[in-house]
C-alpha cells in the first residue's frame, strides 16, 4: 500500500496516453490496439491518483527537482480528480466506442489511422492540464488540447468539417493569444507564474485588472460561453460522433478548469460581486439561448450541440453564487456538474452518432417509428437526457440541487428560476425527439448493431443516472484544497 501511495501517479497518467500516441503514430497497423490498451491502464492510474488524494489529501509532485518558480509542479487536488476521473470515464468508454464507429467504410481505416495517436495525445494533454500548477504549463497544455481537438474535428471530412475546423482553430488562437499576454503582464509584474505564489501577491491595481480581463476573456472564448459560442455547433455537430464526445465533454471543461483556478486561486483580491454576477448572466443567457437553439433543431447532433450551449451555462453561475454561506455548496455543486455533464453528454453524443452510422443520417424527422436496434438507441439518448435535464437521481439532479440551494441561501432567486425554466426546455427537446422516434407509423427496421456502438453509450448513461446516489464521494473529493469554506448545503434553507 505505501508503495501504490508513494508513486507519482499523475504524471504516469500524462506519459502513458503520450507513450501511446507516439506508438500509435509510429505503427498505424497496431494504432487501435495500442489506444485499446492505453485506455485500460489510464483509468487503473487515475484510480490511484484518487486514492492518493482521499488518503493523503492533495498531492505535489515537482518536475525533474526543481521548486517553483523555476521549476513546474503538479498539483492534484479535488478540482484535478474530477477532470481526471471525467477522463477517464468517457476516455475508456469512447475508446471502446471508435473500435466499432471506425471499423467499416472505405474511408475508416484513413480516420482510424489519425483518430488513435491525436486521441492519445488529447488525453494526455487533458490529465497534464488538470494537474499544472502553473499558469505557463496551463497555456502549453491548453494549446496541445486545442490543436488536438482540431485536427480530430477536420477528421470528419468534407467541406463542411474543415470550415468547422478553421472557425475553431482561429477562435482557439484568439483566446490562446488573449490568455498569453495576461500571463505575461503577470510574469512581467511579480516574476512567477506558479499559481499558489501569485495568489499571494496579485493585488487590486490597474495592472492586476487588466491581466484578469484579457486571461478571462481568452478563457470565455475557449469555453465558448454565450455569445462567444459560435464556433461550438459547428464543430462539434461535423465532427465523428467519438470526436463530438471528447469534445462536448471534456474539451470545454479544460478552459473552464483553469478560469476555476484564476478567480479563485490568482485573483481573489481582484475579482468583484459585479464581475461574478456578469459572468452568471452571461451563464444564463447560455442556459435559455442554447435551449431554444436546441429546441429548434432538425438534426440530433446539432440539437446535442446546442444543449452543450446551454449546459455550460449552469457552469459559470458558480461565479455570484459562490459567496457567504454558500460558497462551498456553489464550488461542490459546479465541480460535481463537471462529471455528471461529461458523462451525460457523450453518452448522448454517442447514441447520435450511432443512429448516423446505422440509418445514414441524424434528422429527427426522418426517425418517425425507429424500431429495433435505432429505437434502443433512442431509450438510451432518453436515459443519457435525465442527467442533463435534472431528474433525480441522476448526478445532474445533484449537481443543480446544490446549484439551487446556494442561490437560495445567497438571495439569489432569480437564477433559480433560471435553472428550472432551463430544465424544462431541457425536458421539452428531449421529449421532442422521443416524440418523433415513437409515432405509430410503420417502422424501419435496422440491422443488428455491433456490440462496440451498443453498450458504451449505455454504459456512461448508466453512470450519469446512478452518480446521483453516490454523490457524497464525489462532492467530498471535489472539496480537498477547493479555495472555499463553509459547509456543503443539501436541504433548501432559508
Amino acid at each position: 500500500m505505501s508503495l501504490l501511495l508513494g508513486e507519482p501517479w499523475s504524471a504516469w497518467a500524462i506519459v502513458t496516453p503520450m507513450f501511446a500516441a507516439t506508438a500509435a503514430f509510429l505503427l498505424p497497423r497496431q494504432a487501435a490496439r495500442v489506444g485499446l490498451a492505453a485506455a485500460l491502464v489510464v483509468p487503473l492510474m487515475v484510480a490511484a491518483v484518487v486514492l492518493q488524494v482521499h488518503t493523503l489529501g492533495s498531492q505535489s509532485h515537482v518536475v525533474g527537482g526543481w521548486e517553483p518558480p523555476l521549476g513546474i509542479a503538479l498539483r492534484t487536488d479535488g478540482l484535478s480528480l474530477m477532470l481526471l476521473v471525467a477522463t477517464a470515464l468517457v476516455g475508456l468508454v469512447v475508446s471502446l466506442y471508435a473500435l466499432g464507429y471506425f471499423a467499416g467504410g472505405v474511408h475508416e481505416p484513413q480516420k482510424r489511422r489519425y483518430f488513435w495517436p491525436l486521441w492519445m495525445f488529447l488525453w494526455g494533454a487533458c490529465n497534464a492540464l488538470a494537474v499544472s500548477g502553473d499558469l505557463f504549463n496551463l497555456y502549453v497544455t491548453l494549446e496541445m488540447v486545442t490543436l488536438a481537438s482540431v485536427a480530430l474535428t477536420a477528421m470528419g471530412g468534407g467541406i463542411a468539417a474543415l470550415s468547422a475546423a478553421m472557425r475553431y482553430l482561429l477562435s482557439g488562437l484568439v483566446g490562446s493569444l488573449a490568455y498569453l499576454l495576461g500571463v505575461a503582464l503577470l510574469y512581467g509584474a511579480y516574476g512567477t507564474v506558479d499559481l499558489a505564489l501569485l495568489g499571494q501577491v496579485v493585488s487590486d491595481d490597474g495592472l492586476g485588472r487588466a491581466a484578469l480581463a484579457l486571461m478571462v476573456s481568452g478563457l470565455l472564448l475557449k469555453t465558448a460561453l454565450f455569445p462567444l459560442h459560435f464556433w461550438l455547433p459547428p464543430a462539434h455537430s461535423m465532427a465523428p460522433a467519438p470526436v463530438s464526445a471528447l469534445l462536448s465533454a471534456l474539451v470545454v471543461k479544460t478552459s473552464y478548469l483553469i478560469l476555476l483556478r484564476l478567480w479563485f486561486e490568482v485573483f481573489p483580491a481582484v475579482v468583484t460581486p459585479a464581475m461574478g454576477q456578469l459572468l452568471g448572466g452571461l451563464g444564463a443567457a447560455a442556459i435559455l439561448w442554447g435551449s431554444l437553439m436546441a429546441l429548434r433543431q432538425e438534426r440530433l447532433k446539432l440539437l446535442v450541440a446546442y444543449s452543450t450551449v446551454a449546459q455550460l451555462g449552469y457552469l459559470f453561475l458558480v461565479f455570484p453564487l459562490a459567496q457567504g454561506e454558500a460558497t462551498a455548496t456553489a464550488w461542490a455543486g459546479v465541480v460535481f456538474f463537471v462529471l455528471a455533464h461529461a458523462c451525460g453528454k457523450a453518452a448522448m453524443f454517442l447514441v447520435a452518432g450511432t443512429i448516423y452510422h446505422t440509418a445514414g443520417h441524424d434528422r429527427i424527422a426522418y426517425l418517425a417509428g425507429a424500431g429495433g436496434p435505432l429505437g434502443v438507441q433512442v431509450v438510451v439518448f432518453a436515459l443519457a437526457a435525465v442527467t442533463i435535464i435534472g431528474l433525480p437521481p441522476s448526478g445532474g439532479f445533484m449537481a443543480k440541487w446544490m446549484l439551487l440551494n446556494a442561490a437560495i441561501v445567497s438571495g439569489q432567486w432569480w437564477y433559480l428560476v433560471v435553472m428550472a425554466l432551463g430544465s424544462l426546455l431541457a425536458g421539452a427537446y428531449v421529449l421532442r425527439v422521443l416524440s418523433w422516434a415513437f409515432l405509430d407509423v410503420q417502422r424501419t427496421f435496422y440491422p443488428t448493431l455491433a456490440w462496440t456502438l451498443r453498450w458504451p453509450p449505455l454504459a456512461l448513461a448508466l453512470v450519469a443516472l446512478l452518480l446521483g446516489l453516490v454523490a457524497f464521494m464525489p462532492v467530498h473529493l471535489a472539496l480537498i484544497d477547493a479555495p472555499t469554506a463553509g459547509p456543503v448545503l443539501l436541504e433548501v434553507r432559508p
